[in-house]
Order: structure tokens, then C-alpha cells, then sequence
């Protein structure tokens, strides 16, 4: 296989690896899919492929004999950082959002990466094990996991009457989740609103059929539930 065919084969290669990890954030509807993760990784084996051919055809007897073939490519993992960084969100329950999507999209530019500097293997296996982590290995901690992680992690915000005790309603809410985290309690002297993040017991079903139990407590005048 000539040079321009061994830089095409790297280049879909990386777009394979891409696709995987952008089909996976495109089918649960993330801001940075499909089309980012395939861009990403066949930039970056770009880059690397570059960067090393840089180095190789440096001419010898200069300065240029000591060039580091990943130089360009260790600038792209702290570049696309800041890409990544864009996607982490905090919501008004102080609950941070995205870091799985930054990472898949750290990772894909790592596998762009590796592909450029020739570990098709590695590449293979880690595309593989992080694809197995981010679909199915969360559903498998929940089935044979300790229970504290047998639960559907969401964001529930509570408005309650301004008479409502917030120790005595998170009190009543608990009776309904799980855990709760992170509360966050503002108001005003018409009502109060309980931010937080909770988990709720696969046995009970998803959070979301607990949303009239919790809307029948006694004080509880407006109830929203997203779940993460």
C-alpha cells in the first residue's frame, strides 16, 4: 500500500472510531454528537500524521533532527479540552451535566490520536471498552450493583407553600426517592423552591412515576422533573 493509500486508510479509520463514539451520543439526543466526534477524530489523526511526517522528512544535520513527532499532536488533547469544556453544564439544582459527552469527545480525538501514530489495536480495544462503559455498563451496576447505585439519577425541583417547613418536605420527599443531594432552597413570601438531585429505585419504577406522589403532598403547589 502506497503513502496516500496508508493516510486514507487511517483517516476512515479514525472517522469508524468517531462514528462509533457519535452514534452513541446521538441516540440520547447530546449537544455534541455525531458529526463532532467523526470531525474530531479525523482531525486529530490529521494532525498526528502530519506532525510525525514532519518529523521524519526533517532534513538531518539541522536543528530539525530533533523534532518531537508529537509535539502537534499533544496540543490537540488541551485543544479539543476547551471544546469539551463548552458541553458541562450546571443547572439551578447546582447539577452538573455533560461531563460524559466532554469526555466521549476527549477520547475521540485520543483515538484520532492513536490512529495517526499507527496503534490500530489499541485503538480497537479502547473504542470497544469505551463504548461498553457509556451504553451498557451503568444498566449492569444497576442490576447486580450495591444498592445505592440501583437508581435513576435526576433533577427535581419542588415549589412549595411559603407556611411549608423545607426540613419537614425534603423529609416527605424521601419517602419517594432514594436519596437526595445538592438541595438549593430559594423563595419569596409567596412560595419556595426546592432545587435538588435525587435518585430513585429502579423497583419504583422511573422518577417519573413517582411525580403525582409527590405532587399530592400537602403543600407542594408546582412540581418539575428532568431526568439526567
Amino acid at each position: 500500500m502506497d503513502e496516500i493509500g496508508i493516510v486514507t486508510m487511517k483517516l476512515l479509520l479514525a472517522a469508524a472510531a468517531g462514528l462509533v463514539l457519535g452514534l452513541e451520543r446521538e441516540a440520547k439526543h447530546k449537544p455534541l454528537g455525531l458529526k463532532t466526534c467523526v470531525v474530531i477524530a479525523i482531525a486529530s489523526c490529521l494532525l498526528t500524521i502530519i506532525s510525525i511526517e514532519t518529523a521524519q522528512n526533517a532534513y538531518q544535520g539541522t536543528v530539525f533532527n530533533r523534532a518531537d513527532p508529537m509535539r502537534l499532536a499533544a496540543q490537540i488533547v488541551s485543544g479539543v479540552g476547551f471544546l469539551g469544556a463548552g458541553v458541562i453544564l450546571r443547572n439551578d439544582s447546582n447539577v452538573i451535566t455533560g461531563l460524559t459527552t466532554a469526555a466521549i469527545v476527549w477520547s475521540a480525538a485520543g483515538f484520532g490520536i492513536g490512529i495517526g501514530a499507527g496503534y490500530y489495536l489499541e485503538v480497537a480495544i479502547g473504542v470497544t471498552l469505551v463504548f461498553f462503559a457509556v451504553s451498557f455498563l451503568p444498566f449492569i451496576v444497576r442490576k447486580i450493583g450495591p444498592s445505592s447505585l440501583k437508581g435513576h439519577e435526576t433533577s427535581l425541583s419542588v415549589t412549595v407553600e411559603n407556611t411549608v417547613k423545607i426540613d419537614q418536605m425534603i423529609n416527605k420527599i424521601k419517602e419517594h426517592v432514594i436519596t437526595i443531594e445538592n438541595v438549593h432552597v430559594k423563595g419569596d413570601k409567596h412560595s419556595q423552591q426546592i432545587n435538588m438531585r435525587c435518585f430513585v429505585d429502579d423497583k419504583q419504577g422511573n422518577v417519573f412515576s413517582q411525580y403525582d406522589e409527590i405532587r399530592k403532598i400537602n403543600g407542594v403547589i408546582q412540581v418539575e422533573i428532568t431526568e439526567l
